[in-house]
């Protein structure tokens, strides 16, 4: 590879990466101790056996693993390769900054303001790392601190003293200091000396803000004033069909509502439950307790539109084809049934429009629960919990694609932005998943770009938005309704092209060619 040096965009990369050849891995395991070197790592430096961790040489203790052995040749490697794994990263920090530093002064050629500069940087940097661009901009903004601000912690990175993560500690508790503080502290801290060796990601953390509040006691101070603007509610998918629901909060009011939860899980155990039999522990009270609280309801669902896209089979012939909650993801088919509950659904009336699309491909159920909906496609059954309407969706037999009209209109309307958010469940960008916020079009209105189903698509605010800036291009692929899975090609200003196919419906089974 060759190195970018000065005259490539002022940045040095002053290592070469390390040649994949030079691992010397076998993919067959070695069953004998004479085996354990045809195993081992080529790779000069990394294995010095004065380094921390290395098997230590003399006689065998009573119940030791010899320093021949298979299992500790195979445990050197795993250390070799970690240290690997932290010059790799820190090879990438000084990339990434090269990089930036190179579309700057294509950008600054090229005639664009100084503020417009950089634009669009991280998101090409997460597209080449497989991340998402909130985190490809994070990545991008390690890096600049690493390679311009702490040269010291970079020096750790490469050497495999620090990893990727606790080297991403010391940058985020230095953040707010100035460039001149923030490599005083480096050079106070010097993770390049083993400063951290065996320190654990407390003590890491620990030392960073000492230092930075002894450079800085005013920043730090201002840092935390400020930090209550950044409060927030998240939403994670988690196993079984549970989420992670987090509040970052000020400190005062996180421990207040903590507190109110406890006494009142507190109140309600000592009251006790002997007539039901059954005993909810403290912390199934504190949730079901936040949830009644904060929704007006114990069941938490009243008011709430909850989209769950089914197959019919699912639906009505008990079919273990699984489903799709919005906002969540996959969930079992037995669940959604338990969900909608026996007899609440009822099924309208086909329409010429219906019995005509019905007649291209399978139908699949889209099932939106809530109070307060009408509509002529809707039907409903009121019940304590729930009240349920049923809307059928079409798709073709071939991709599982979902069909839909054309329009003549700039904005998508309610009915198809519906669709396209239903189609693609989340943001469209190459490994992004954030939820969708805007329906945009693939080719742009502007440029003769119809508002219809194939040219549309479902994306988060942040990638909207890169994809408007200079040099990016979207077109849609196979995007026939009666042919292949609705796909987008993204080209970045280097060249480069990546794709993002709708994910499946349930139901859809792709052939195998």
């Amino acid at each position: 590879m060759e190195r970018i040096g000065d005259k490539q965009a002022g940045a040095v990369v002053a290592d070469a990466p390390v040649p994949a050849s030079s691992l010397g891995l076998t993919s067959r395991v070695p069953t004998r101790p004479n085996e354990a070197r045809a195993v081992g790592l080529a790779s000069p430096g990394l294995g010095d056996s004065s380094k921390p961790g290395t098997a230590p040489a003399g006689p065998v203790q009573p119940g030791a693993v010899s320093a021949g052995s298979v299992s500790g040749d195979l445990i050197e490697q795993l250390r070799v390769l970690e240290e690997m794994k932290s010059a790799i990263t820190a090879l990438q920090a000084r990339v990434a900054v090269a990089f930036d530093l190179a579309q700057r002064a294509e950008q600054a050629e090229a005639g664009a303001p100084v503020s417009e500069r950089g634009s669009g940087v991280g998101a090409q940097v997460a597209l080449a790392r497989r991340e998402s661009r909130n985190r490809g901009s994070r990545l991008l903004g390690l890096a600049k601190a690493l390679v311009l601000e702490m040269p010291r912690t970079l020096a750790a990175l490469k050497s495999g003293q620090l990893n990727e993560w606790r080297a991403t500690l010391l940058v985020k508790e230095t953040a707010c200091l100035s460039v001149e503080d923030r490599c005083a502290v480096d050079e106070e801290l010097a993770p390049d000396t083993g400063t951290f060796d065996g320190k654990g990601d407390k003590a890491i953390v620990a030392a960073a803000k000492a230092a930075a509040y002894r450079r800085d006691p005013r920043s730090v101070d201002g840092r935390a004033s400020r930090a209550a603007a950044e409060r927030m509610v998240s939403l994670r998918p988690a196993p079984d069909t549970m989420t992670y629901l987090t509040a970052l909060l000020p400190v005062t009011q996180g421990v207040a509502v903590y507190a109110a939860l406890c006494q009142a899980a507190d109140s309600a155990r000592s009251s006790g439950n002997a007539g039901s039999g059954v005993v909810p522990t403290r912390g199934q009270v504190m949730a079901d307790t936040l949830v009644e609280r904060v929704t007006g309801t114990p069941g938490g669902i009243s008011g709430i539109n909850l989209d769950l896209v089914m197959t019919d089979r699912t639906l009505f012939q008990g079919d273990s084809e699984p489903a799709r909650l919005k906002g969540y993801g996959i969930v079992p088919a037995e669940w959604a049934r338990i969900l909608l509950g026996p007899g609440q659904t009822a099924t309208p009336k086909p329409t010429a429009t219906q019995g005509q699309t019905a007649t291209l491909g399978q139908a699949a159920a889209n099932l939106s629960s809530g109070r307060g909906r009408t509509g002529k496609d809707h039907a409903g059954t009121p019940d304590a919990e729930l009240t349920i309407w049923l809307r059928r969706l079409y798709t073709a037999p071939a991709s599982g694609e979902l069909l839909s009209m054309d329009s003549k209109a700039r904005l998508f309307p309610a009915r198809l932005r519906r669709f396209i958010e239903t189609r693609d469940d989340t943001c469209r960008m190459p490994y992004c998943d954030a939820p969708i916020r805007h329906i945009d079009h693939v080719v742009p209105w502007r440029s003769g770009g119809k508002t219809n189903l194939a040219n549309g698509a479902g994306l988060c605010e942040a990638c909207n938005h890169t994809k408007e800036n200079p040099g990016w291009t979207t077109k849609a692929v196979h995007a026939d309704v009666h042919g292949g899975t609705h796909t987008l090609k993204i080209s970045t200003p280097t060249g480069h092209s990546y794709q993002s196919k709708a994910p499946p419906l349930p139901g859809h089974r792709p052939s195998r060619t």
